[in-house]
């Protein structure tokens, strides 16, 4: 065996960092790209905003003028250079004197409303009480010790956002410094705080310290044993029946504890009342308003597609740099460099946004093309979909169409839709094989007739197929839990009222 050398032609595909971040760019949501934007805004000093009093005459994002301008500056010579030469010009300005001033050339923004600070619309909103506070509050106005009040406080900081305690007493009584059995104590004067059943490790804690609460006349009283049992048959089938409460099995306990099933229904009626989440009145979720990507709307007959750039900022190369960079006049190469680095990064960055937006309109435009049933009557006339199909249609790879249709949304007459959300699998048809219904059309048909069926005779999964084999949709017993499952719905044992 001995060495040798050989020459070999190959193709391989390599990943730029332009590249790069035109990928990155097509998948971000549109909260990340404008942060995306804002950020290269900040960074890279060659960037500019449009403001919204922007001349005609003056460039915008996605003007081929734009690159036609770049190439003039880059091939300005020399003999230019005394044309741009006054009392106002870059050059003569210096850079202490250009950092110094209050308005730098090109720009349109008055600096002294730039100067006025306005607090955020977040700052003037009042912010509610959380649980926290609420028992913190609470504990102030309590009569315990210094101390119990501290491992109180450590008690209400591991609560979490249901009122349960999920950290057991014998690492808070550890870093307390205590024994468990005053962390117990301590624990037990937090239960006793609004909202009742706050504080508890599980739920039949929680619902117990709640009953506690309740009057015993009348709600104590229901279906009492004879025996002397402590306490009512709420209280008893809390504590050991919850599991046959959430399956129904109200025979299985009336048998338990010897007592009628009619005293069972009385006595579930109660435990419906209670809350499983003494927190939740106090839970204020960060609920952010979803702004479409893109609109579909239909204009003389036809669907049109708009792409909604409303809040994103317009970029442009800054027109004080493009007169800088051609005057070219006592400039050190390291200067040059940087602002050539920056030119560079900033025609990137606007031809990366100008080419998500094309990729954009054309993705959400073929999905129109093959869903135009669902935009004209609703979801019933959903279609199966892949990514290979719309990939196909405009010719482009599915992983480009998955990047695309990645954390966007659409808006249409029938209302907010995730780009993701028209792409599903397809059920067969017995009547028209080659027709073929779309799983989401499926749940939204097993959805309504849950919604519609007798409370006390609930369907089971059978008779759904039994119905929908009857609107020739071939599907399997499995497949209707599945979807049930996938719009929470419960089992039919669950749905069954009694009374």
């Amino acid at each position: 065996m001995k060495l040798r050398l050989d020459l070999r032609l190959s193709q391989k595909l390599i990943m730029t960092p332009q590249l790069q971040q035109a990928i990155k760019l097509l998948q971000l949501s549109r909260l990340e790209l404008q942060q995306t934007l804002t950020q290269h805004l900040m960074e890279n000093p060659l960037l500019e905003e449009v403001q919204a009093d922007v001349e005609e005459g003056e460039t915008t994002l996605g003007e081929d003028q734009e690159s036609k301008e770049v190439k003039q500056t880059e091939s300005v010579s020399e003999t230019d250079e005394s044309k741009s030469e006054g009392p106002d010009s870059p050059d003569e300005m210096g850079w202490d004197d250009y950092f110094d001033s209050e308005r730098r050339a090109g720009d349109t923004e008055d600096p002294a409303a730039a100067q006025e600070e306005f607090p955020s619309y977040d700052q003037t909103v009042v912010k509610p009480t959380s649980l926290e506070d609420h028992l913190l509050w609470q504990l102030s106005l309590s009569g315990l010790s210094d101390t119990d009040k501290a491992i109180g406080r450590m008690i209400i900081g591991n609560l979490d956002e249901d009122g349960y305690l999920r950290t057991t007493l014998s690492d808070i009584a550890a870093d307390a410094g205590v024994s468990e059995s005053v962390a117990e104590n301590v624990l037990k004067h937090v239960q006793t705080f609004d909202p009742a059943g706050v504080g508890a490790r599980d739920l039949r804690e929680c619902l117990l310290i709640q009953l506690g609460h309740l009057d015993r006349n009348p709600i104590g009283s229901v279906g009492k044993r004879s025996d002397g049992l402590r306490g009512s048959l709420v209280e008893a089938i809390v504590a050991d029946h919850l599991k046959d409460l959430e399956k129904k099995h109200y025979g299985r306990i009336a048998k338990a504890l010897g007592v009628t099933a009619e005293e069972v229904f009385k006595a579930t009626h109660v435990i419906e009342g209670l809350e499983p989440k003494p927190g939740r009145p106090y839970f204020t979720a960060n609920n952010y308003a979803v702004v479409p990507d893109v609109f579909v709307v239909k204009n003389e007959g036809e669907w049109v597609v708009l792409l909604n750039d409303e809040g994103l900022p317009r970029l442009r190369i800054s027109p004080y740099y493009k007169q800088l960079m051609a005057s070219q006049k006592d400039q050190s190469d390291a200067t040059k460099a940087y602002m050539e680095e920056k030119l560079r990064g900033a025609q990137w960055i606007i031809r990366s946004i100008e080419q998500r937006n094309k990729t954009t309109i054309k993705v959400v435009q073929s999905i129109v093309k093959f869903q135009e049933l669902f935009f004209e009557h609703g979801v019933e006339h959903l279609k199966p979909l892949v990514l290979k199909q719309v990939a196909e249609d405009i010719g482009m790879h599915e992983s480009t169409i998955s990047r695309v249709t990645a954390n966007k949304y659409l808006y249409c007459p029938q209302g907010m839709y995730e780009l993701k959300f028209f792409f599903n699998t397809g059920i067969q048809r017995s009547d028209q094989a080659e027709d073929m219904l779309s799983s989401v059309t499926v749940r939204e048909m097993i959805r309504q007739m849950v919604a519609e069926e007798d409370a006390h005779h609930p369907l089971k999964d059978q008779e759904i197929v039994a119905r929908l084999r009857s609107r020739n949709i071939m599907i399997a017993r499995r497949t209707v839990a599945k979807y049930r499952s996938e719009v929470n719905i419960p089992s039919a044992s669950q749905r069954k009222r009694f009374f």
